[in-house]
């Protein structure tokens, strides 16, 4: 067993803000893509948002419940969670897939481990994984035309990053805007680029995230793409890139403590994520990268852990020694 010892930037002084009050704001981040969802996509979003919420919200209580727990819902973790998983799901997925979904949320990734702060994997991202490989013909199959109304506007094609991916995606004339501003197919709220940046300055400026993880998840994807030939806007704007490194590389549970740790998980996840996206068997690799990236969130904690009277200002003491 180590005996140095390593000062970390939490949870050794209080802030003014409580888990309450930093979850609402993010909820009230996520406004904008919620909204976006509901007029692209109409009760199709609105369904699975309301299902997906509900469903975190009554299985962190039962489990709370069961195991003897205080419950905590009044912190709206669980309604945060909810809301990610449907936003980074298709319209067109099932409602009662988000029901098994928010069960292995809920339960698995985050009550089995301690609850809110001892997770080591993010809850939405995991039970979108859960979904995503269980169900792969459900949450993939088809995509709803934007601005319809039921599931008869579906359609059934190859997604951009599969286009892309392929060699076969063409850019048309207002393409780029298009993307740009989210008026496309995808899923429900990782459609618009400008919502997302909108979002990311706000959380950013209000203090609520540290912008280091997703600039370096972002800058990776979009060098290495640069190197290798691809359409750079393109690969920043499709997929759940955005919203990924905007929302869930963020996560203060499952992301590191330290300001190093953060540039070395972005990298990693906008590396593996260029990497399944280029030469894996999946067009997409978000949901993959931060996922594996969360495992290794804890060595990099260790990796570049900043010890007590070591540093810049105070340089190695003369008579530095590891504590006995």
């Amino acid at each position: 067993m180590s005996n140095k010892i390593h000062v970390s930037s939490s949870p050794h002084f209080n802030l003014k803000c409580n888990t309450t009050m930093i979850m609402g704001t993010v909820l009230f981040a996520l406004l904008p893509e919620i909204i976006m969802g509901i007029v692209l996509f109409r009760w199709a979003a609105l369904i699975r948002i309301l299902i997906s919420v509900a469903s975190c919200v009554c299985f962190e209580y039962i489990f709370q419940k069961v195991t003897k727990q205080k419950v905590v819902i009044g912190n709206l973790s669980a309604c945060v969670t909810g809301v990610m998983m449907a936003l980074v799901s298709p319209p067109t997925a099932p409602v009662w897939i988000f029901v098994v979904g928010a069960a292995v949320a809920m339960i698995v990734a985050k009550g089995l481990f301690g609850g809110i702060g001892s997770n080591v994997f993010n809850p939405a991202l995991t039970g979108r994984a859960f979904m995503f490989l269980s169900f792969p013909a459900a949450m993939g199959a088809s995509w709803l035309t934007p601005k319809t109304i039921s599931a008869v506007d579906a359609i059934s094609s190859a997604t951009t990053l599969s286009a892309m991916k392929a060699g076969t995606f063409a850019v048309e004339q207002g393409t780029y805007w298009q993307y740009f501003i989210g008026n496309r197919a995808g899923c429900i709220g990782e459609t618009s680029t400008l919502l997302i940046l909108i979002s990311f300055a706000f959380l950013a400026l209000a203090h609520i995230i540290d912008w280091r993880a997703p600039v370096a998840m972002v800058g990776t994807v979009a060098i290495c793409s640069c190197i290798t030939g691809e359409n750079v806007a393109m690969a920043l704007m499709t997929g759940g890139l955005m919203f990924g490194a905007t929302f869930m590389v963020t996560d203060y549970a499952t992301a590191p403590l330290t300001k190093k740790g953060r540039l070395i998980f972005g990298f990693g996840c906008g590396l593996i994520t260029f990497l399944i996206r280029r030469l894996g068997g999946y067009p997409e690799g978000v949901m993959f990268s931060i996922l594996i990236m969360n495992s290794v969130a804890p060595f990099l904690n260790n990796l570049t852990a900043r010890k007590y009277g070591y540093g810049k200002k105070a340089g190695r003491p003369a008579d530095a020694k590891e504590v006995k």
